[in-house]
């Protein structure tokens, strides 16, 4: 009887990814007792606090950034992560790079490790792409971007990184130099990074 009750409930869930935040849930029309339930019943798996993800469906292939993107609907993933997205460096990120308009509040998250970064609306809304991750539209900035916030925040990530995720850059078959360095114009480091770019090409 109790799996039948159950059926409604996670025709929700599948029609949204199989993944939701509780309070999606509860006003898409699942009471909260039955997400109790559902997770005692083993039918829902507890992703991170607040969020859930049908058991029936795959383990998450990228359940960090999904995560964060459900949990942090204006986070963008920025970065040591959006470098590691885009295959720019050999760092493995111990957090979650994510930025937020400095308007906005920090949020509470218990899991992934995260690491917060604060921009000017301009800064912000620069360069941000959605990619669609596990059914999930996770917002990422593009690779100019990344780049440009690397050299901007080089004394915090370390100016290393930024130079090689530029050196891998330049050496695909069609670098954007004038979007980087409209995104380095945007982030008032396009003197730091034009000579570098230079020496490059």
């Amino acid at each position: 009887m109790l799996k039948d009750k159950f059926e409604k409930h996670k025709e929700i869930f599948r029609a949204n990814n199989g993944i939701l935040r509780a309070s999606k849930a509860i006003n898409l029309g699942i009471p909260e007792y039955i997400l109790y339930e559902m997770l005692r019943e083993k039918e829902l798996i507890k992703e991170s606090r607040g969020l859930y993800r049908l058991a029936e469906t795959k383990n998450l292939g990228n359940p960090d950034f999904v995560q964060i993107s459900l949990l942090i609907p204006k986070g963008v993933i920025c970065l040591i992560s959006a470098l590691y997205f885009h295959e720019l460096t050999t760092q493995i990120p111990r957090y979650v790079y994510v930025v937020l308009p400095q308007s906005r509040k920090r949020p509470r998250i218990n899991y992934p490790p995260v690491k917060f970064f604060y921009r000017s609306e301009r800064q912000y809304l620069a360069g941000i792409q959605e990619y669609i991750l596990d059914g999930v539209a996770v917002r990422i900035y593009n690779q100019e971007k990344t780049i440009a916030d690397c050299f901007m925040y080089r004394k915090r990530i370390g100016i290393e990184i930024a130079l090689e995720a530029l050196r891998d850059y330049m050496r695909q078959p069609a670098p954007d130099i004038h979007l980087l360095i409209e995104y380095a114009r945007i982030d008032r480091v396009e003197k730091l990074i034009r000579p570098y770019i230079e020496a490059l090409v």
